[in-house]
Order: structure tokens, then C-alpha cells, then sequence
């Protein structure tokens, strides 16, 4: 697939390398279909269009490098957790998805999968009903967000071994991006922060990195990779096994549910910035 045209597209920032794993070897690697380097220097990581384009913009945020093929109108969403010292800084590594980005972000999204997919973790029968919750477009900020979020979970997060309701929000501050709030089981005056980067390599195939700032003093490194790893891998299954392995665009395509309010946002958010790369156009 050559790069694509989408303007709506090309004009966004995206992670495409965790920032410390650039060293003296070059990386070649795809987004939005056109191949890019990426590589440290002298003054710098620097990214090119593949084989000997002009320099990229780049950025070094949340630990990985972003760059864009177009000219974003703003620029990388700001997580305010991670200006906070005391929280742990954990990249959970890239996984390869054979499916569109953006299906990536509304299977994040869907709460109704939990006790199917992520059984005795974030979900278990016969506790499956999605209770009401609010989803909108914040045009102040052009987000998606989905708040007053509730669903019992077995395992709250990796400190804990009971189950009880949490309490869960969803922000989606680009196409690619998505994140979840949720309150600290250690301090339950403050919210973990989880965020999912998101590269478009084509319109059928990303790779995706979840990204953690937990206030947690108690796990190791490894029990919290080894949480988040097994639940990103369990909804890889999912995702790339549905069909199409595109976004349908058009409503009467997929019958949505209640649950499906904050997937319903995000289609109508999407549609409205035009975007067309990884979404089946139009009616079908």
C-alpha cells in the first residue's frame, strides 16, 4: 500500500518507537503506509520518510518518539499524570495487531467484553450488564470522552486480589489514542492513568503499546508488565478476529447496544473530522 491521501489522517501525531530503544542502529518501520526511519544522532532522534526523504517532526513524549507525515493544527495531548514524581512510568511494549487502529481503540473502549474476554480479570459472569454511563464530544478540547463508568471487576489492578465495582473513564484525545482512568486501589483519592499509543502501519494493520502512570509502591516491574501483557494479548485475539477488519463507518452496519454509547461518540467524532484511513467508506 502506498502512503495514504487522507488528510484527517496524515495531519495527526503519532508513537512510533519507545524513545530509549533508538540507539545507533537505524529503525525501519511503516505508518499510514509510507516507510519511515527512525534514528539517533548527533543532535537527536530523527525520523525520515524511507528511502532519503526530508526530516519529519519529531517529538519525545510519554517515553516514545511521535512524528506525523502531515501538519497537525495541535499539538500532543497532555497527560497530566505523568508530570506527577511519584508515580511509576510503565511501557508495556509494542504488540502487532493484524486489524485498523481504530478498532483497536473501540474494543479499548468496550466495557460489554470484559466477562467473555478478560474473565476472572476484568470481568466474570454473571456480573455482564453495562450500567448507563455518559459519553460525549468535549468540543472545548475535541475529545471523546465516556465518564460515570461502573463494572465489577475480579481484579481492580495488579495489587489486588478481590473484586468489587470500580469506577472508570475513557478519553480518546486523538484517532489513535485512547486512555482509561481509574481509581487507585492503594489511594483512592487519586486515578491510575493508562493510555494506548496506537501506530497506523496500514488501514489493516497497527501496532499498539499501552503506556501506565500507577501510583503503586508495592509491585514489581514484572507483575505489572505481566498484567497488562496478558490482558492486551487476550483482546488481540479479538480484534483480529472481527470482520471487517476495518471501522464501519455506517451505523446500520453493526447493531449497536447501550453499552456501544462511547463507540457510537467516537464514529460520529471520527466522521465528523473526515477521516477515512482504516474505516469502511460509506454504505454497504
Amino acid at each position: 500500500m502506498a502512503k495514504t491521501t487522507d488528510s484527517a489522517a496524515l495531519d495527526e501525531w503519532y508513537a512510533v518507537e519507545t524513545a530509549a530503544e533508538i540507539q545507533d542502529t537505524p529503525v525501519f518501520t511503516r505508518l499510514l503506509g509510507q516507510d519511515i526511519i527512525v534514528s539517533r544522532g548527533a543532535d537527536g532522534i530523527t525520523v525520515r520518510e524511507a528511502p532519503a526523504g526530508p526530516p519529519l517532526p519529531v517529538r519525545e513524549k510519554y517515553g516514545c518518539v511521535w512524528t506525523t507525515l502531515g501538519a497537525p493544527r495541535r499539538d500532543i495531548f497532555d497527560i497530566s499524570e505523568a508530570l506527577e514524581t511519584d508515580r511509576r512510568f510503565v511501557p508495556c511494549g509494542w504488540v502487532t495487531m493484524r486489524a485498523s487502529g481504530l478498532r483497536v481503540v473501540e474494543n479499548f473502549l468496550d466495557m460489554a467484553h470484559f466477562p467473555f474476554v478478560h474473565a476472572d480479570i476484568l470481568g466474570a459472569e454473571p456480573n455482564t450488564e453495562v450500567p448507563s454511563y455518559l459519553s460525549e464530544i468535549r468540543r472545548d478540547v475535541d475529545e471523546v470522552w465516556a465518564t460515570n463508568c461502573t463494572f465489577f471487576q475480579p481484579r481492580i489492578a495488579a495489587t489486588e486480589s478481590e473484586g468489587g465495582f470500580v469506577q472508570l473513564t475513557y478519553r480518546v484525545p486523538m484517532p489513535f489514542v485512547v486512555m482509561l482512568y481509574r481509581v487507585c486501589p492503594t489511594a483512592p483519592d487519586r486515578l491510575d492513568a493508562i493510555a494506548l499509543f496506537i501506530q497506523p502501519i496500514e488501514e489493516d494493520l497497527c501496532r499498539a503499546q499501552p503506556v501506565m502512570y500507577l501510583v503503586d509502591t508495592a509491585s514489581t516491574q514484572t507483575s505489572l508488565l505481566h498484567f497488562e501483557q496478558v490482558i492486551f494479548l487476550q483482546d488481540r485475539i479479538i480484534v483480529e478476529n472481527q470482520r471487517p477488519l476495518l471501522l464501519p463507518m455506517e451505523p446500520r452496519r453493526e447493531i449497536p447496544t447501550r453499552a456501544d454509547s462511547s463507540s457510537i461518540a467516537y464514529r460520529r467524532w471520527l466522521k465528523e473530522k473526515g477521516l477515512r484511513f482504516g474505516t469502511v467508506a460509506g454504505a454497504g
